[in-house]
């Protein structure tokens, strides 16, 4: 493969730097960048260490050669911008087919220049394309200068703290050895830490190693702020950020590299000197892992705390459906014994002729009740007394579960300096600063911030909400659409000559219906989650963290209604309001659905199958196989032969020994990395898990095995999403969060409709409180039971009397025992509910939020802080005056501000163009 190295400026489009103004700008960068004397005092401690900061190894082993570096071997490439343009095109350009592009990536690249990142150029040729490749680097003072700006996070001194998982511990207090537990090589260390101010550097752990001190990972999030801050065009217009010029098609590709390869070493070296992507590789994608505690540290090491999270929250969701399913395979095999030992079952089979049932269409013929002995028995593994207790089970455990995911969240978010991000560290979206048309300052941290006017987020929300109303009816609007499909083919099947099929006519239109019920809500998920982007967008919320929140919710309402609309249907209203023999109810003249001859819990059971259990195969088999088919494609868009000539021009310029041939062919590793796939977020992923969550809680009365279906997806899940994210998806920049975000309250409002939606099952599906009456009001063996659930035919119907399942008369009318049940069901339902819910609320009180231990540490760090400040009075003056700093409607309108800073000096041109107030500084 050719490949041509320009030097950091591109040749005939030389980015250049602008004067004047710049040189101003960049002075005053120099200032701040420069250590100044500060009387303020930090904690005592000392400066000097043997650990490199930005080294997850305490004792460092030697490591291959760094690839990631420009050509001259030691500045280091901390992001990569990529494009593709036709390979017809002279060598020495880079246009693409838009002019725009050109025009808007060339402004861009040199607003990079100005705002002090450094650049560097390579060329890939590939079969039909050329791939044209930015290296990016931030030197020093660029690292310092942003750092203080975005609130990175730096170490005072060394922690001792570990992560022990509650089983660990438990086992250690009865000398048992962990079997989950694994030795995974160089631990990060922990480090207290805090806000980075340059005029404090010598205060913090590694200030004298420059290499060294910002972890790799912070030197992405510096490129990236400074990305997604540049404009290229009319700020007005949103032209500003890599996102904007990602989504236009300018760059193909926008990502910081990944730190080596992912397989181990040929020969083996000892587990210390692997790297950090091959212990993640090694210790936590590979599928023997599946049973081993997960290296959360490491994980957030590499990925950053958010990915952290979502996996701590997944392996501690994968640990607590491990006694559910024990206890729903429990509650499977007593349905098994119930089954066989059923004397209602024993006389529906040995009925025979006895009981001729009422046709269950109009064009159906009559049946007779024995010949659905099967189906009977198979509904009572779903429909026993068994699953009450199960039912109470579950809504407990739920509670329970939310409680502890909170205590080891905050646990985790205090271990990770995350306790306060959303309050204070979070920094105004770029999109929401650029568009915002006033500022205000932030009542915590007093700092001049963007500001929208409610008014208008108001009138965009209402707009939001309609659009949102509309989706559900087209929900509904299909929901009915398939209703009637089941309808109308279950009478085609009817009228066919084979008798097997016509026989199966209920069953095979149940099947089908919910296969294309599954199929309907696939579809409809794709195109309401683009929308839902789109009206957030539209929305502007303020953070990151409001707008993902605030996104997630749109589409959490839609998938909501969207899976869970048909099992509703078929559990509370299908077969309620069909009427009876003589006087049926329709639906667009069609006669209403009734419930299977297994009985609509039955039906519900086959619907929660193929819906949960069909859709985690389907996405399963999308997780594994999409991406290596998406990687394989990729990669053969490579000439064959151009690959050869790269390698013969390798072998040539080699010096001989065979380690420098292998890396002298070696495939660059921003040229590896742009051949993986586009890290897609953690949406999808949390949104399977939260839609599981909601199918093995709400709907668990008729499906005990849910939970093991969930516990074995799991498994499975979490080394699909850890080998995707490790070997499969170009690494993402990092990104700081406190907890799981509005995944929480969703889950607990799932588990509070999962008491009612339980309750109102057994009550009115379930057979369980016809059974308990029939046992106190006539014969405690349940003889006779069948005969009491069938009634009469009137006599205007048919010649021939029949039989149906209801409690009425010979007239139609309802029998004083439907009375009597209904008074016993809704009773059911407020004892079931409110004892459920009076557990739950005792569990929430006794469960304190925040572990013991974490509250001590807490306390101790907020009794040093006060220490350090009474040390030094000048912190006891006010940076703000009060009535200044909480005066909320203080509001200034603002001109052209691309990027405000959480400053209280004047922002620098270099990040945020020119602006009414640093204007004014300047002169």
């Amino acid at each position: 493969m050719n490949r041509t190295g320009d030097p950091p400026v591109p040749g005939p489009d030389r980015l250049r730097r602008s004067g004047g103004r710049g040189v101003r700008k960049f002075r005053r960068m120099r200032r701040k960048a420069e250590p100044r004397e500060d009387v303020t005092k930090l904690f005592a401690m000392e400066t000097k260490q043997d650990k490199k900061y930005g080294s997850i190894y305490t004792n460092e082993p030697v490591k291959p050669k760094d690839a990631n570096v420009f050509s001259d071997g030691s500045t280091r490439v901390d992001f990569v911008l990529a494009w593709e343009e036709p390979l017809t095109l002279p060598t020495d350009q880079c246009e693409n087919v838009n002019p725009n592009h050109r025009k808007w990536r060339d402004k861009f690249l040199r607003k990079l220049q100005y705002f002090g990142l450094l650049l560097e150029r390579k060329v890939v040729i590939q079969k039909k394309s050329r791939v044209c490749f930015v290296l990016l680097s931030a030197p020093w003072r660029v690292l310092c200068y942003y750092g203080e700006e975005i609130s990175l996070r730096v170490p005072l001194q060394v922690g001792n703290t570990s992560i022990i998982n509650w089983s660990e511990q438990f086992l250690t207090r009865l000398s048992l050895p962990s079997i989950l537990s694994q030795n995974v090589p160089n631990p990060p260390p922990d480090f207290y830490t805090c806000q980075f101010r340059t005029n404090k550097l010598q205060r913090f752990l590694g200030n004298e190693e420059k290499e060294t001190f910002f972890k790799t990972t912070q030197r992405h999030q510096v490129v990236y702020e400074i990305l997604a801050r540049t404009p290229y065009g009319v700020v007005k217009r949103g032209e500003i950020g890599i996102d904007r010029l990602l989504s236009e098609g300018v760059f193909s590709a926008a990502y910081p590299l990944h730190e080596g390869d992912f397989e181990l070493p040929n020969p083996p070296v000892p587990p210390q000197s692997l790297g950090l992507r091959q212990i993640l590789h090694r210790y936590w994608a590979c599928w023997s892992c599946w049973r081993r505690y997960q290296p959360l540290d490491h994980i957030r090491e590499y990925f950053g705390e958010k990915i952290a999270l979502y996996f701590a929250w997944i392996g501690f969701y994968t640990a607590w459906l491990l006694p559910a399913s024990v206890f729903g395979i429990f509650i499977f095999i007593v349905g098994i014994w119930i089954m066989i030992t059923d004397v209602p079952a024993k006389e529906v089979c040995e009925s025979g002729d006895q009981w001729v049932m009422c046709p269950l269409c109009n064009i159906c013929s009559y049946w007779n009740y024995s010949s659905i002995c099967i189906s009977y028995k198979v509904g009572i593994l779903f429909d026993n007394g068994g699953t009450v207790f199960f039912s109470v089970f579950m809504s407990l455990w739920a509670v329970s579960f939310l409680e502890y995911w909170k205590r080891t969240c905050y646990a985790l978010s205090h271990r990770w300096d995350c306790t306060e991000f959303q309050d204070i560290e979070e920094r105004p979206r770029p999109e929401f600063a650029t568009m915002a048309p006033m500022t205000t300052r932030n009542p915590v941290t007093g700092a001049e911030e963007p500001y929208f006017p409610e008014g208008q987020r108001l009138s965009r929300r209402v707009m939001g909400f309609l659009v949102i109303l509309m989706m559900i009816i087209v929900v509904l609007m299909f929901l009915i659409a398939i209703i009637v499909y089941r309808t109308i083919l279950k009478i085609i099947i009817y009228k066919s000559e084979n008798s097997f099929v016509s026989f199966s006519a209920g069953r095979i239109a149940s099947l089908s219906g919910s296969v294309l019920n599954l199929l309907v809500i696939l579809m409809l998920s794709r195109v309401y989650t683009s929308l839902a982007q789109i009206l957030t967008r539209w929305e502007m919320h303020r953070t990151q963290s409001k707008y993902e929140d605030m996104f997630i919710l749109k589409v959490f309402i839609f998938q909501f209604i969207n899976f869970y609309s048909s099992p509703i249907y078929i559990a509370f209203f299908k077969g309620r309001f069909n009427g009876f023999p003589g006087n049926y109810n329709t639906l667009f003249g069609v006669r209403n659905e009734d419930c299977g001859v297994g009985g609509c819990l039955t039906e519900l059971a086959q619907e929660l199958l193929v819906i949960m259990v069909g859709k985690q195969l389907i996405n399963n088999i999308q997780e594994f196989i999409a991406p290596k088919l998406k990687a394989w494609w990729k990669k053969n868009k490579i000439n064959p032969c151009v690959r050869k000539v790269k390698e013969e021009e390798a072998r040539i310029g080699m010096s001989g020994e065979e380690k420098d041939q292998e890396e002298v062919a070696k495939v660059p590793p921003w040229e590896a990395d742009y051949e993986l796939l586009v890290c897609e977020g953690l949406f999808n992923e949390y949104l399977e898990m939260v839609i599981q969550f909601g199918f093995i809680t709400i709907f668990v009365a008729a499906f005990p095995l849910a939970p093991f279906f969930a516990l074995v997806n799991n498994w499975v899940e979490i080394r699909l999403d850890a080998q995707k994210f490790v070997t499969e998806y170009r690494r993402p920049v990092i990104e700081r969060a406190q907890d799981i975000g509005i995944w929480f309250p969703i889950m607990q409002f799932i588990s509070h409709i999962a008491v009612l939606t339980n309750a109102f099952l057994i009550a009115f599906t379930s057979s369980f409180l016809p059974r308990l009456y029939y046992r106190y009001t006539r014969d405690d063996t349940l003889k006779g039971y069948i005969n009491f659930t069938l009634s009469v035919s009137p006599k205007n119907f048919s010649e021939q009397a029949c039989r149906y399942r209801a409690l009425r008369d010979e007239n139609g009318n309802y029998l004083p025992d439907y009375f009597h049940l209904l008074a016993i069901r809704l009773t059911f339902v407020i004892v079931f509910e409110h004892v459920v819910f009076f557990i739950s609320r005792f569990i929430d009180l006794m469960v304190p939020d925040i572990p013991e231990e974490v509250e001590i540490k807490m306390k101790r760090e907020h009794y040093m802080a006060k220490e350090a400040l009474a040390e030094n009075q000048s912190f006891a003056m006010p940076i703000f005056p009060e009535e200044q700093l909480f005066r909320s409607r203080d509001l200034k309108q603002h001109g052209f501000m691309p990027s405000p800073l959480l400053r209280r000096d004047p922002p620098p041109q270099i990040l945020v163009g020119i602006h009414e107030e640093s204007e004014k500084a300047d002169s």
